[in-house]
């Protein structure tokens, strides 16, 4: 279904982004990747060559500048003469941790991890309608349930929830025939996200390549949303809806487990360095 297909991925120097961006290689897909790093972008568009990729390309920069966000679309659209799939995938730096009151980083934040994902939609619709394609949208369990110390960080998947959803009602009112997928992701096996939050969330991190491999499918199959691991997110839902307080008992329950762990390790060096306040991609 893949094959020949051409597509952007996002935030593609590392974790899900990476893998996606393997997985697509292997289906022989033409790809443009982009993250702010061109050394490991260099290093991922080889890996696609001899992966068997149509044609790999990238292109580096930072996508709180909206003109950058712009330009990867043309790029796209340079280098292929169209677009089958737009897979957003790329989140700002940001810190886990409580609330400290920094309303502008909210907003920074909000530039990168949601006014570039609808810029580019923007700026890649009308190559998406001419190909009916399709829209992939990586986010995240909590762009769905409000969780402690990720405040600035739910805001923006909320966000994205908020627009995504309502754009996929008004184009299929209007027969527009471009899919939108959301995915729904708990807590996975990258770097950042295992060096971020793995002495406070006891569960184990799901694998990144499956969890690209998920996204691919979710959006090829033209899915409306994807709960990856099912279990981790698809459950809790269920419960955010029926039993709010419960879920919020079980999720602080969890966290007080957490810090407790951490303070008991209070002697150790690696735990001073864990409590920290931390800026990082999670």
């Amino acid at each position: 279904m893949l094959k020949d297909k051409r597509v952007i991925i996002t935030g593609a120097s590392s974790g899900i982004g990476e893998q996606m961006a393997y997985h697509l290689a292997r289906m022989g897909s033409h790809i443009l990747i982009t993250a702010r790093t061109e050394e490991k972008l260099k290093k991922v568009v080889e890996k696609c060559t001899k992966l068997g990729s149509a044609s790999a390309y990238y292109i580096h920069g930072s996508m709180d500048n909206m003109t950058f966000a712009k330009q990867v679309v043309h790029e796209a659209e340079r280098l292929f003469g169209g677009l089958d799939m737009l897979i957003l995938n790329h989140i700002g730096f940001t810190y886990f941790g409580f609330f400290d009151g920094d309303v502008d980083h909210i907003r920074k934040l909000l530039e990168i991890n949601f006014l570039s994902y609808a810029t580019m939609t923007v700026e890649a619709l009308p190559m998406l309608k001419a190909s009916g394609g399709n829209i992939v949208v990586v986010s995240s369990f909590a762009g769905k349930v409000g969780l402690p110390l990720t405040v600035p960080y739910s805001s923006t998947k909320f966000a994205l929830d908020g627009f995504f959803s309502s754009l996929r009602m008004e184009f299929h009112h209007q027969k527009v025939n471009v899919s939108i997928t959301l995915c729904v992701l708990s807590y996975i096996d990258t770097d950042s996200a295992l060096n971020t939050v793995s002495h406070v969330i006891q569960q184990p991190a799901a694998p990144k390549e499956e969890c690209a491999y998920e996204i691919i499918k979710g959006g090829a199959l033209r899915q409306r949303e994807v709960y990856y691991q099912y279990v981790a997110t698809k459950i809790p839902m269920l419960l955010r809806d029926w039993a709010p307080e419960f879920l919020e008992y079980l999720v602080l329950k969890k966290l007080q487990r957490g810090c407790t762990q951490q303070e008991g390790m209070k002697n150790d060096e690696s735990a001073k360095e864990l409590k920290k306040t931390r800026y990082c991609k999670i």
